[in-house]
């Protein structure tokens, strides 16, 4: 399914490069480029100044990339077990969706499946199986 959004464009190519084993390879060789360089220039604060600039602004915009790509693969995470969900026989759909509820919905979603696994945890410990499929 292609993208027409120009910085999700960016945001997939440059995630995907940037977390490859060649490019920490390259960072390290400008470090030491950097490095090398110290008694060039007497370690001035202009030659400090160089690759303090350089990193923050690559840890400002690699914050943004990073953003993206988790925002994406949660999303679709939350897709499939949400097909995971539809397609289980059993499964309560009401489950799907749940990251759009209020924090007060998922604290009681949340308690009763607590209050559920607590549930099962005690009959496994009677000898009784859990393979039974309670009421959210």
């Amino acid at each position: 399914m292609p993208s027409n959004n120009w910085y999700s464009d960016i945001a997939k190519f440059a995630s995907r490069y940037s977390g490859h084993p060649t490019t920490f390879y390259l960072a390290v060789l400008v470090i030491i480029a950097w490095a090398v360089t110290g008694p060039l220039f007497d370690f001035s604060d202009t030659w400090q100044l160089v690759i303090n600039t350089g990193t923050t602004i690559v840890t400002f915009l690699m914050v943004f990339l990073i953003q993206n790509s988790q925002n994406r693969d949660t999303e679709a995470i939350h897709i499939k077990l949400d097909e995971l969900i539809r397609a289980t026989k059993g499964a309560h759909n009401a489950l799907m969706g749940l990251e759009e509820l209020n924090e007060e919905a998922l604290d009681a979603y949340k308690e009763r499946y607590e209050e559920l696994a607590s549930a099962a945890r005690d009959e496994l410990l009677d000898g009784k199986q859990d393979i039974h499929t309670p009421e959210p």
